[in-house]
């Protein structure tokens, strides 16, 4: 792809069959034991391209669709749907959202036909107490989640979410947001934020693309001290990132792919287990480090 058509892609980001009842969507998980909690992830979504190549980030997504406990629904915050206030998909078929430009065809072509959760998208609303959650019928699913879930889980036999990011509200206020949703964990939920930790697509290094593991030492160092602050569980610090210096604001020149890593990290509790996977810079600018919290 030339560069002109990949700095393109960047105007053209947006900013803006489950029918159970709750009652028996609770039914359904009321005898999962608490060794059945779901666990978090957050994970470096990269090019939309993933969604129809294979390669080591994708085989790593297919992986964990096998491994991981099969989830009831999936419920997605995904660095693509930038909002004033907070929403949730509740359409019954959510559409599948080319949000991007200058890409094969058949990327275009491509097909992902999960359906909603209209049911679950009024419990979310209703656990969320902190602010009035709309329920939306005219987003769908972006490349931040079908990218994604058409690797992990490629029937589409999996209710899919859409958890949006109110761009207008800190750091902080998406970590504690998000705490309320922890229940759904024990729900058979799996709740995922799909961003990248580094994302600067104005640096990205074109004659790099397909070196391994290629960063810069900017982003080498921010992407340390990410995982550093995961590790020690020093979430205060991920939060205030813009004191982390120079290095960090240019990994997260704008927030949108960071966020929702927190979203992720408000989920975490003390007896949670916590790894990273596909743990690799590319191109100079990105980051697919993905985390894992719980399984």
């Amino acid at each position: 792809m030339k560069r002109t058509d990949f700095l393109k892609t960047l105007s053209l980001l947006p900013i803006a069959a489950s029918a159970m009842s709750i009652s028996e969507f609770n039914s359904f998980t009321a005898g999962l034991e608490k060794t059945q909690r779901m666990p978090v992830l957050f994970v470096g979504h990269g090019s939309p391209m993933n969604a129809i190549e294979t390669n080591g980030f994708t085989q790593k997504w297919a992986d964990l669709g096998k491994t991981l406990p099969t989830p009831n629904a999936v419920l997605v915050v995904s660095a693509h749907w930038l909002t004033r206030g907070t929403h949730v998909t509740a359409m019954e078929v959510p559409k599948k959202i080319n949000d991007f430009g200058g890409f094969p065809r058949s990327l275009f072509e491509s097909t992902y036909p999960a359906k909603g959760n209209p049911q679950l998208a009024e419990e979310v609303k209703s656990l969320i107490k902190s602010t009035d959650v709309g329920l939306d019928h005219d987003w769908g699913l972006d490349h931040g989640a079908w990218s994604i879930l058409k690797q992990m889980y490629p029937n589409a036999n999996i209710p899919i979410l859409q958890l949006s990011i109110d761009f207008y509200k800190p750091a902080a206020y998406h970590y504690e947001l998000v705490k309320q949703l922890s229940a759904l964990r024990d729900k058979g939920v799996l709740i995922m934020g799909s961003g990248n930790m580094v994302h600067n697509l104005r640096m990205v290094a074109f004659d790099k693309m397909n070196v391994p593991n290629y960063g810069y030492d900017w982003a080498k160092e921010a992407n340390g001290l990410f995982k550093k602050h995961i590790l020690d569980g020093n979430h205060q610090a991920l939060f205030d990132y813009e004191k982390l210096g120079e290095a960090v604001r240019l990994a997260v020149p704008t927030p949108d792919h960071y966020y929702p890593l927190l979203y992720t990290l408000g989920l975490q509790d003390k007896k949670d287990n916590l790894s990273f996977f596909n743990d690799q810079l590319q191109a100079g600018s990105l980051s697919m480090t993905s985390v894992m919290i719980g399984g």
